[in-house]
């Protein structure tokens, strides 16, 4: 593939400590197929990064390196300075740090709200009930979910469910939250409120990675924009030149289809 280009790394001339994540020639196959194919990103403290690109293209399989949940078949993951792919890792110790929101919301059905926002950091974290019930109360209130303490998941809506996820990953105190397409199993009318409470993380200043279809939040959230296609970033810059005036021809058929889909590419 002769038209890859990376462009616009936000993370050019940044120091060492500025960066939350630095992904180097990461690779992964699933037998004879080739899912990475040699990925580079920086993402400093504080971006928000979104991952556009064709279903197959990698992306998801891109966040779910990021944490391990997928095993890297070569190339180099630091997070927030701790080598993830080291073989001598303490990868559950790592993984602590890193908040993961998935396009399923992945609630234990059995237990309430809060119990579902304080078991982890029980068993993970080692706090107390009442620290770990006060920490949860905090970010139902962030997701403007507080009514919702004490029901029981099967009484909340998807868009519910999946802030309730994003209020129980907060609540581990990440230094980096990934997002896998929070929104695409959303009913159109309940995709706004978890946009919401994504862009208020993003003012926040909380670091994130973002895996994602909604191309109007990309334009409007994202520092830095990632086109991916067939395992190889296409092109990466700020959002207003990916989105805006995309410089690939790839990345322009696209989103000339994701923007106009009833424009005959």
């Amino acid at each position: 593939m002769t038209d890859v280009v990376a462009e616009g790394g936000a993370a050019e001339g940044a120091v060492a400590e500025d960066i939350a994540v630095e992904i180097t020639g990461l690779k992964k196959s699933f037998g004879p197929l080739d899912v990475l194919k040699g990925i580079d990103l920086q993402v400093r403290r504080g971006e928000v990064v979104c991952v556009i690109g064709p279903s197959g293209s990698g992306k998801s399989t891109l966040l779910r390196c990021v944490n391990l949940l997928e095993e890297p078949s070569g190339g180099k993951i630091v997070v927030d300075g701790v080598e993830l792919t080291d073989p001598d890792v303490d990868i559950d110790r790592a993984r602590t740090r890193i908040g993961m929101v998935f396009q399923g919301f992945n609630l234990f059905s059995h237990l309430n709200v809060l119990n579902n926002l304080t078991v982890a950091q029980r068993k993970v974290l080692k706090r107390d009930q009442k620290q770990a019930e006060e920490i949860a109360l905090r970010n139902l209130e962030r997701v403007g979910l507080s009514e919702k303490v004490d029901a029981m998941p099967a009484q909340l809506s998807g868009g519910q469910q999946q802030r309730v996820a994003i209020a129980r990953a907060l609540s581990m105190d990440p230094d980096v939250m990934l997002f896998d397409e929070p929104t695409s199993a959303l009913d159109p009318e309940l995709v706004g409120d978890v946009l919401a409470v994504m862009r208020q993380l993003a003012d926040e200043g909380m670091t994130m990675l973002v895996v994602t279809h909604e191309m109007q939040f990309a334009r409007e959230v994202a520092d830095k924009v990632l086109f991916m296609d067939g395992g190889y970033v296409v092109e990466q810059g700020p959002a207003e030149q990916v989105i805006g005036a995309p410089q690939q021809e790839r990345t322009k058929t696209f989103l000339s289809r994701v923007l106009n889909p009833n424009h005959q590419v």
